[in-house]
């Protein structure tokens, strides 16, 4: 349920709730690219060689290229919807300012269409008009709050970090296991921590936790194989 406009105005809120689930949304993804396609690269690169060194180069490129990609995607995806948002926001300001009896009108017809009588209609438009005219219209036409404009910045912050936390658990279990068991546990860390962030992106979206969970493991285990199966035939071809 959205909280209307001005309720709790002396909580020390440091930012909206859109931009803290952007921020979340972000952040889940993020950590879940960063564990799935570097541990798809390491795992590749250990099935085709059994020293160290390749592993790490390709790991640490991997992680490096992967974690700006995701923050400039972030970047460029939340930009472009905090644009419209903002242009939204202009035009509505606009046309208050122009038609100010006409977008009265709207606004009644809005809360008319929610159920309310005619009077109680006019009466709750009058009253938020008084006190906000442009949050009101924002609020009952497009479901924006001008206040709590996504920002790009922070879902890009968000994503390149939880890309690098998330790369580095495939990372370390390749790493520091030695060579026969390394790839096994890599296997199994991996699955787990993405039962993890699937879980935690379905709390967040409110979808079936198990479903969710599934489906990610799964796809999971199935990049990783495919990788594994390339790296292993291709060093047998070299060898």
């Amino acid at each position: 349920m959205t909280t209307p406009a001005g309720t709790h105005i002396d909580e020390p809120h440091q930012m909206g709730i859109a931009q803290r689930l952007n921020w979340l949304r972000a952040g889940v993804l993020g950590a879940n690219d960063g564990i799935v396609s570097t541990a798809a690269v390491v795992v590749g690169v250990a099935g085709a060689s059994s020293e160290v060194m390749p592993v790490l180069l390709a790991g640490s490129a991997a992680l490096v290229g992967g974690a700006i990609s995701m923050a400039l995607g972030e970047y460029v995806s939340v930009s472009s919807q905090r644009d419209s948002e903002k242009a939204l926001i202009e035009k509505e300001r606009r046309e208050l300012a122009e038609e100010p009896e006409a977008e009265f009108a709207e606004l009644v017809g809005l809360y008319r269409a929610q159920g309310l009588s005619e009077d109680t209609a006019t009466k709750v438009a009058e009253e938020l008009t008084e006190r906000d005219a442009l949050a009101a219209h924002l609020s009952a036409e497009l479901n924006i709050d001008q206040d709590d404009v996504v920002s790009p910045w922070h879902a890009a912050f968000a994503s390149a970090v939880a890309f690098t936390v998330g790369a580095l658990l495939p990372m370390a279990t390749i790493l520091l296991l030695p060579h026969p068991m390394r790839i096994w546990f890599t296997f199994v860390a991996v699955l787990l921590a993405l039962a993890i962030t699937g879980y935690a992106a379905a709390w967040i979206g409110g979808a079936d936790r198990g479903r969710a969970i599934l489906r990610i493991t799964i796809g999971g285990a199935l990049a990783l194989g495919a990788t594994f199966l390339v790296g292993t035939l291709f060093g047998t071809a070299v060898a």
